[in-house]
């Protein structure tokens, strides 16, 4: 399954569970914070939310749960200020991550960031791992009205890259961030998270990889 990169112009990365092993993280930042709210989810509950913005998870569980949040933002600052917390004091790279930025900076090739995550959240990982120089754009769905899966988060970013959408190459971890990227007219590499329950219809996109060192391995030699 080889992988013609010079056919884009731009690669833009998911962030949660494609440059940072942050998706139990998030699991442990939420089942905290909807505890002390009353509300006995489990880790393997927040499965069915992965790639929401955060204040789209508090609001499904909200119904969902019958919980009667009526400051939704309230509690989302909570679960950051303990997501940064948790990033701050044990941020860990996926596999492949420095490899590929740093294979990618030296390829005439733009690079971007779209997370669902909060700006101060993409902040913090950013510093967390050392690299923001990589990225000639990072944004975050918190500044858009839809987060994933609607595309929009990766529209804004093609947009601010100068780049036409069909020459992005989108790197995701979740079924609502692949739909977010193939809405977006992209192609979509899926490196499915390793503590997810397994996702049949990640199939849908266009390439798939194990981790991101694999995948340096499968990009045509030449680039």
């Amino acid at each position: 399954m080889e992988l013609k990169l010079s056919e884009f112009e731009a690669v833009i990365f998911d962030m949660d569970g494609i440059l940072i092993d942050s998706e139990p993280m998030w699991k442990i930042a939420m089942e905290t914070v909807f505890s002390e709210l009353g509300c006995k989810l489990a880790k393997s509950d927040f499965q069915k939310t992965v790639g929401l913005r955060i204040d789209e998870v508090i609001s499904h569980w909200n119904q969902d749960q019958n919980l009667g949040i009526e400051d939704i933002k309230l509690v989302e600052n909570d679960i950051i200020n303990r997501m940064i917390e948790l990033v701050s004091n044990d941020p860990n790279p996926l596999k492949g991550v420095y490899e590929m930025l740093t294979f990618l900076k030296s390829k005439p090739m733009k690079i971007g960031l779209a997370t669902s995550s909060p700006n101060r959240l993409l902040e913090a990982v950013l510093n967390g791992l050392k690299i923001s120089q990589y990225f000639d754009v990072v944004h975050s769905a918190e500044f858009e009205t839809y987060g994933k899966p609607h595309p929009a988060v990766y529209l804004k970013t093609a947009k601010q890259l100068s780049v036409h959408p069909n020459k992005c190459l989108v790197i995701e971890d979740s079924l609502n961030g692949v739909i977010s990227g193939m809405a977006a007219k992209m192609k979509v590499v899926c490196i499915p998270e390793k503590t997810h329950l397994k996702e049949p219809r990640l199939s849908v996109a266009d390439y798939m990889f194990e981790d991101m060192a694999l995948m340096l391995q499968f990009i045509q030699p030449g680039y």
